[in-house]
């Protein structure tokens, strides 16, 4: 009797997927975990393990169906040896119709899978952090402000904060000494204009395009889920975020002296120690001095969030479009560990291996475009995360040192932040940081 096998649980708040691959015909016989389908959703490629064991009758989907999670996607036979077992025992009889999708078929955990000059490519990711805007919805009564022409009073840090969620400080009404304005004055007039917390800035107006075939002839492609995915997470987050990105070079001479030195010992363990590598190691570290660096900002509630944990999204280049995994924890864990994993996660998102789980919880980025070249490009941050580290294409430049020019090998490094959040000296403190424990590799012991 043929029976149904249902599409399992694909992760969370993921309803849908679509079918981008059939990996079984009618006739087949499949085992339990068999992959039988790859299902793209706007998160991931994922593909779709049996749960149960027998003979496919019928194939439900085809390639480019959407196809909801608890649907029958195909029909199959027991097994003859599986019914006689039935028999004798019926509760073995059901198969699991509830498999859930192992999104973490390792045990690590989001741009570049990292690329240095000899390391794997990689780019750049941003998923989305909302920003509340405000409208006057005069469903209270107005107070009068300051008159017209004369400056408020009010502190240029009041002023700052005013500008950065978007409330004009001429029509605050201060309650401080002669009508001061103070922080919570803003906060107060900015609730006002906006007693509805609903976030509304998702909503980007697009600009409609020209109709391009009246200059000649065009096609057209529909944008992926991962594709369509990715570009809404930077539109919101290159619209919603005020960036900044500050660049340097640092001379990691001595240090790829040391790479080149320990990465025996990393292959022979089954990593590859890669420049993106030791920026995980080192932005690890560097993340816990500047602990703003890996906080997220909630502009409904006027807070900032300092994350305890330390992991950092790697942005890797795919045939299908960019995805962003997670290494977890890269504080308690040394760069020999650090490299296997960045390894493992980047062949299992060349394979398609990723899970939805793979990909959340980051708190800062890095994005390596060292194997493409170029020597500057300004990273987009994966929002909620508030920056991003962008690694170029290392170089032997002539360097004045001790009174002559020497040769040394120069890294240009870019680091994007949330200018809502971490001012300019912030982040020039947070970048020279990083210079110094490129260039001297022992500063990462002392800090440990």
């Amino acid at each position: 009797m043929a029976m149904p096998f249902n599409l399992p649980p694909l992760g969370e708040n993921i309803d849908t997927g679509t079918v981008v691959g059939i990996l079984v015909s009618v006739g087949d016989k499949i085992e339990i975990n068999q992959p039988i389908l790859e299902i793209e959703t706007d998160k991931a490629n994922l593909e779709v393990p049996s749960g149960v064991s027998g003979v496919i009758t019928e194939i439900m989907v085809e390639d480019g169906m959407v196809a909801d999670v608890g649907a029958p996607v195909l029909m199959y036979d027991e097994e003859p040896s599986t019914t006689s077992t039935a028999k004798e025992n019926p509760e073995s009889s059901q198969p699991d119709q509830t498999t859930t999708i192992d999104s973490n078929q390792d045990s690590s955990p989001g741009v570049p899978s990292s690329v240095n000059t000899d390391s794997e490519n990689q780019n750049i990711s941003g998923e989305e952090t909302p920003t509340p805007t405000g409208e006057n919805t005069n469903t209270t009564p107005k107070k009068s402000g300051p008159e017209s022409g004369k400056t408020v009073p009010a502190a240029p840090s009041v002023r700052r904060f005013a500008r950065e969620i978007g409330v004009d400080i001429n029509q605050v009404v201060g309650t401080g000494h002669d009508g001061r304005i103070s922080t919570e004055d803003v906060k107060s007039h900015s609730r006002v204009l906006a007693p509805n917390p609903t976030i509304e800035t998702n909503n980007i107006s697009l600009t409609p395009l020209p109709e391009f075939n009246k200059w000649g002839p065009v096609e057209t492609e529909p944008l992926s889920n991962l594709r369509r995915a990715a570009a809404d997470h930077l539109s919101k987050a290159w619209i919603n975020i005020p960036h900044v990105t500050y660049s340097d070079k640092a001379d990691v001479t001595d240090m790829e002296i040391l790479r080149k030195q320990f990465s025996p010992a990393a292959e022979e363990a089954g990593g590859k120690l890669t420049m993106t590598a030791i920026a995980l190691k080192i932005v690890g570290a560097a993340l816990k001095k500047f602990p703003l660096f890996n906080a997220s900002i909630d502009m409904n509630k006027h807070e900032i969030i300092y994350k305890k944990y330390y992991n950092v999204g790697v942005a890797v280049d795919t045939d299908r479009g960019l995805v962003v995994p997670v290494i977890r924890d890269v504080d308690q864990k040394n760069m020999i560990e650090i490299s296997i994993e960045l390894s493992e996660i980047a062949s299992r998102a060349r394979d398609k291996k990723l899970g939805p789980d793979d990909m959340l919880g980051s708190t800062f980025t890095i994005s390596n475009l060292g194997g493409f070249g170029g020597t500057f490009f300004t990273p987009i941050i994966n929002a909620p995360d508030v920056a991003i580290l962008g690694l170029a294409r290392s170089r032997m430049e002539q360097v004045y040192v001790d009174g002559t020019f020497q040769p040394r090998l120069m890294l240009p490094l870019m680091v994007s932040y949330d200018h809502r959040l971490i001012d300019g000296a912030d982040g020039a403190r947070f970048m020279q940081w990083l210079v110094q424990a490129f260039e001297e590799p022992f500063l990462l012991s002392l800090e440990g």
